[in-house]
């Protein structure tokens, strides 16, 4: 095991919040929620601001309304957050070739694998700089956890959040963890947390005086021996580079159950073009088509085919989707659908399916297509999710406030101009159209390189002192 602190783990701020408040000046320093919006929409994240009335992440949208009504309620924009973690994961990636993405805005990096840190100083500065660098790159704030393990290292980054940095000196991990609550720990949940209260162990320094055989006995083999390592700060599991894409998958959730047949197939059709198109992104094709159904009693299904060869075709797709879809029965209403492709290779195997629509499509012919079918009355007030990017001849570019009753409510301003104003439109106004999301930060020609605000992170640097 390790003893310099050279596992780093990195932990974006209220990253989806904290990107909706860099692009939109009005929201700064203000409550901003962001998540489905629905009756059955939950809190995807919360900013800090928002987090001072008690709302949180996985939170039900109805519960966080009343507890902070007057916060900014937003639909993610999950490609605009996408594209931002790939330039934090760029950075962590110029570290090191061992990096590990949990999620969009948290990874682990093994400084020492790419030769970035081997000490406790070279560490130190290795974090200080990655979070200068992330605020020049995207104007964003992340937190920064140091320490021998990716155990420790989670730990350290949580304490320093918001906008922090946070090393465990080597040797001060048993006296660290001691007083802290067994949830601290990975695997330890609500249920295995209530078993080992009722037990009389509450704190990590408790779970290491009962011991490893009294731990086996209470949960097991597997889970009792890992839980006692990791109450010793015992934990050897290594950084692992990003494995590859297994699938690609899109899904949605509906507001109300769909119970119309015809619009259950519609909904599946788009959702299968949506699929190839990401799937063509990545320049991958697939052999095994999915079809995920939610019923309206939660219940879900999947169903696949496996094709003869991998393909990217949008009509092949489409057709196989279809063809899992008459297998299950929708008749009580579906709350979501989804389509996915795996078993991915980088090459397509030309015209296998030819039967499958009678006509090969190719190209971005079913770019819009289905979205525009009949079904549109009835969708046309989605065309403005709040927070999303509009476009209009005259005013320029801004972000939906909100829309009903016929009328968007649009704010004009961008990244990098001042809190703009509000004006309203009738829905189909013909100057107002979908935009593209701006940067967070302007390329500017001949900038000053460290002229990234990384005077103001110095001081966000911490070490953890043992209570």
């Amino acid at each position: 095991m390790r003893t310099a602190p050279t596992i780093l783990h990195l932990d974006m701020d209220a990253f989806f919040a904290s990107v909706e408040q860099a692009s939109k000046p009005s929201l700064r320093g203000k409550a901003v929620i962001v998540g489905g919006l629905g009756p059955r929409g939950v809190v995807a994240t919360a900013s800090y601001e928002a987090r001072v009335f008690g709302v949180h992440s996985a939170m039900p949208m109805a519960q966080a309304r009343r507890l902070a009504p007057n916060a900014a309620y937003l639909v993610p924009r999950f490609e605009f957050y996408r594209s931002i973690s790939e330039q934090v994961m760029g950075l962590l990636r110029s570290l090191s070739p061992l990096v590990e993405p949990l999620s969009l805005d948290e990874a682990f990096v093994d400084l020492e694998a790419g030769g970035a840190a081997w000490d406790e100083e070279s560490a130190r500065l290795a974090g200080v700089k990655l979070r200068a660098d992330i605020r020049e790159v995207t104007g964003l704030t992340g937190s920064v956890g140091l320490a021998a393990s990716k155990m420790l290292a989670k730990i350290a980054s949580e304490q320093a959040k918001p906008d922090g940095l946070v090393l465990i000196p080597p040797g001060t991990e048993r006296a660290l963890l001691e007083p802290m609550s067994v949830r601290t720990l990975p695997g330890v949940g609500p249920a295995t947390g209530d078993h080992l209260r009722r037990a009389g162990i509450t704190t990590v320094g408790e779970l290491a005086e009962a011991g490893e055989d009294e731990l086996v006995r209470l949960l097991g083999k597997a889970h009792g021996h890992a839980l006692y390592a990791m109450a010793l700060a015992r934990d050897d599991r290594p950084v692992v580079a990003e494995r590859e894409t297994k699938s690609v998958s899109v899904e949605d959730t509906y507001d109300v159950d769909i119970h119309d047949r015809l619009r259950v197939g519609m909904e599946v059709r788009r959702l299968a073009d949506r699929c190839v198109r990401r799937l063509r992104g990545a320049g991958l094709s697939g052999r095994t088509i999915v079809l995920k159904v939610r019923r309206y009693d939660f219940s879900t299904l999947t169903r696949s085919e496996t094709l003869r060869g991998p393909t990217d075709d949008p009509a092949v797709v489409r057709e196989a989707a279809a063809r899992l879809l008459e297998s299950v029965d929708t008749t009580g209403g579906v709350r979501l659908l989804g389509v996915g492709v795996s078993g991915l290779a980088d090459f397509t195997q030309e015209d296998l399916f030819a039967q499958a629509a009678g006509e090969r499509e190719d190209g971005p012919v079913e770019e819009g297509a289905e979205e525009r079918a009949p079904a549109e009355a009835e969708q046309t007030e989605r065309r403005w999710p709040a927070g999303h990017d509009v476009r209009h001849a005259e005013f320029g570019h801004g972000w939906v406030q909100g829309s009903g009753l016929g009328r968007v409510t649009v704010r004009f301003e961008t990244p990098d101009s001042e809190p703009g104003r509000v004006r309203t439109f009738r829905i189909d106004d013909p100057a107002l159209e979908p935009a593209e999301p701006l940067p967070l930060v302007a390329r500017r020609p001949g900038g000053d390189e460290g002229d990234g605000g990384s005077g103001a992170l110095g001081d966000g640097a911490r070490r953890a002192v043992p209570g």
